[in-house]
């Protein structure tokens, strides 16, 4: 969705009358309330401040507007001008601890059994091997299934947002006693796949050694996505499955319920033969990026030589862009980054301490010349080089070395994060003040790289911490991590003076 293509800014009163011409469609509709959103966000005469701040022992997740503390158990809601808190769940045992956690929501299209399922859920996977569909408003239990007994369950992944998810298990490792034995397992991990809208199983796959050369990293679906240790990438799979419901009983189980306590959910999915590879690449640190129009992907060869170079191909085919190898030569403690751009535009966006390129792939879709990737804009902290320095007392002081490009005492860019209901760019930017480290969110056009507002954070950034930073709507969050304990920043944009012409 492409906002504020052009320079003139359109004021609200505008924006409300096009709203009312155009009324009839819904998505018309919240498009033209973000454009107006968005107008009043980018005013002269507004500002963010800071509303709210919370510690925590444990880490603190945001998502969606609300803000979850103690594993999962205690959410607020950010949605008003002060963090509401909207449920506490009791404490869990060590053995029904929250493991991980999806957000549903619910689809606009589909008219579903239970009232319940038209509203936000969460997803929850405890340590017992239990899935919750628990209420996101009210932490109610909508719903729960038993997995497996064979195996422990840790991990949830996004298949198709909002459409399918899966369950990973840990790595299965026969333990020294059974080493000794000559016991030995044929499966590695298991892979239990979901639908969301109605919550219902498709069925439970085992990863055996037979797949590929072990050790395993991941493994994904419905493209089964190996990554080898051995920087090996290979894209496979299809499958034969036998249909479940739960709450139904199977043969599979001995006519048992499926998803009830102790049998779980049986294994209905056998992969028969040797998969084919679709896609394979040797890459570095098994970082494999894919998207682009036409499809590219993105990687670093294993070779030392290439450390800090990443190669744009053609997924079809495998052909080298030209400009396809991108290199910012920066000096620096952590190395560029590059992915393709959240917006779904196709863009890559090649991030650096003190340059952030967003770059385009120009080519067509059944073209045998291989496409070309162009800058499309280009943010840059611009730094005066100083190897020369006069003291108190007037003596000349040479620089025997330069400081890296991420230094805390300079100007540089930290994150960048994408906002895609108002299409902007938050661009964090630090810098050591007196030994103070300080940060500023700049709110950038995602066509140009315009800056429109800049907002000075309150809090101290430190470097040697962990942050987070979320841009949702007219609220930017700030979590950072500091030695033990957890800190979340809240800032909501509020009016300097009255607005007489609102």
């Amino acid at each position: 969705m492409a906002l504020y293509r052009g320079k003139r800014r359109r004021n609200a009163a505008e924006l409300l009358v096009r709203r009312s011409m155009d009324s009839r469609e819904a998505g018309t509709l919240l498009r033209h309330n973000m454009n107006i959103l968005r107008g009043i966000l980018l005013q002269d005469n507004r500002k963010f401040v800071k509303v709210w701040t919370k510690t925590s022992k444990s880490p603190i997740m945001y998502e969606n507007g609300n803000i979850y503390f103690e594993n999962y158990l205690n959410c607020y809601s950010c949605l008003h001008t002060e963090p509401r808190n909207l449920y506490k769940l009791p404490k869990r045992s060590k053995q029904e601890k929250i493991e991980d956690v999806l957000l549903c929501q619910s689809p606009l299209e589909k008219t579903l059994s239970s009232p319940s399922d038209h509203k936000p859920s969460i997803l929850a996977l405890t340590a017992s091997n239990w899935l919750y569909r628990l209420s996101a408003d009210t932490g109610e239990e909508l719903q729960k299934v038993y997995l497996s007994p064979k195996c422990k369950f840790k991990y949830l992944f996004w298949n198709d947002s909002q459409e399918t998810f899966f369950i990973k298990s840990i790595q299965t490792k026969e333990t020294p006693l059974e080493r000794q034995a000559g016991i030995s397992h044929n499966f590695m991990m298991h892979l239990a796949i979901f639908h969301v809208s109605p919550l219902q199983p498709v069925g439970i796959l085992e990863i055996s050694k037979k797949v590929g050369t072990s050790p395993f990293l991941h493994v994904f679906a419905p493209l089964h996505t190996v990554c080898h240790s051995n920087f090996n990438l290979s894209l496979s799979g299809i499958w034969k499955w036998q249909k479940l419901s739960l709450g139904k009983p199977s043969a599979l189980l001995g006519n048992h319920t499926v998803g009830d306590m102790p049998f779980g959910i049986p294994v209905n999915i056998q992969i028969t033969g040797s998969l084919p590879v679709l896609f394979e690449v040797s890459c570095f640190d098994s970082g494999v990026h894919v998207g682009g129009h036409p499809w590219h992907y993105i990687y670093t060869p294993p070779q030392k030589t290439h450390r800090g170079t990443h190669h744009i191909r053609s997924l079809r085919d495998g052909t080298m862009a030209i400009n396809g190898i991108q290199n910012m030569d920066c000096c620096s403690l952590e190395s560029d980054s590059i992915l393709f751009h959240p917006d779904d535009s196709g863009r890559i966006i090649h991030f650096g301490p003190t340059t952030i390129n967003v770059l385009r792939i120009r080519g067509e879709l059944d073209s045998s010349s291989p496409s070309e990737v162009v800058e499309d804009f280009s943010m840059q902290i611009k730094r005066k080089s100083v190897n020369v320095t006069v003291t108190s007392s007037g003596r000349t002081v040479k620089k025997r070395f330069n400081q890296l490009d991420d230094d805390p005492c300079q100007e540089t860019f930290r994150m960048v994060v994408y906002e895609n209901e108002i299409d902007l760019l938050a661009v964090v930017i630090t810098n050591g003040v007196d030994g103070e480290g300080r940060a500023q969110v700049q709110l950038r056009d995602n066509h140009s790289g315009q800056i429109w507002r800049a907002v000075d954070l309150e809090e101290l950034w430190d470097e040697t911490f962990q942050h987070e930073l979320f841009f949702d709507r007219d609220t930017i969050v700030h979590v950072e991590q500091k030695n033990a304990n957890f800190c979340y920043h809240q800032n909501c944009q509020t009016c300097k003076e009255s607005l007489e012409s609102w």
